[in-house]
């Protein structure tokens, strides 16, 4: 067994799939850490490709080395849900206003996209967090 490299940071980005470049928010990310902007971005947009449009969280390991390896999580469950709902933004004040709503179908259908990401494996537990961040958002389910 090779002996196990030892992690420098971990590195958390929001990037467009299949869009990354080494202008910022790559290249101040990565930068201070001495590693390859380039090579992350070949691979980044390799591996998003599928997903363009989408934004992808990407969370970046890097090693003392200077190597790297990163992990893509699912899109943001706001970007879901605006998507979802059809609108550009949520409401300016969403204790007073809703700026969209979405049906209980989609709430499900985004909680199973986000569920390897959320901190639950229960669906229905799932599907409560995606409608309490739609409700922050003024987003109204139905």
């Amino acid at each position: 067994m090779p002996p196990k490299k030892k992690l420098a940071a971990l590195v958390k980005v929001q990037l467009p799939a299949g869009q990354a470049t080494p202008a910022p928010p790559v290249g101040t990310a990565l930068g201070p850490h001495g590693v390859n902007i380039m090579d992350f971005c070949k691979q980044y947009n390799a591996a998003t490709e599928s997903q363009r449009g989408s934004v992808i969280p990407v969370e970046i390991s890097i090693y003392e080395d200077r190597t790297f390896s990163f992990i893509t999580k699912t899109p943001p469950a706001p970007t879901l849900i605006l998507k979802a709902a059809g609108v550009d933004k949520g409401a300016t004040d969403p204790s007073r206003s809703t700026a969209g709503s979405i049906t209980r179908d989609q709430v499900r259908e985004i909680a199973q996209t986000k569920l390897p990401d959320l901190n639950t494996d229960n669906l229905d537990a799932a599907e409560k967090i995606i409608a309490g961040t739609a409700r922050s958002m003024g987003i109204e389910v139905k």
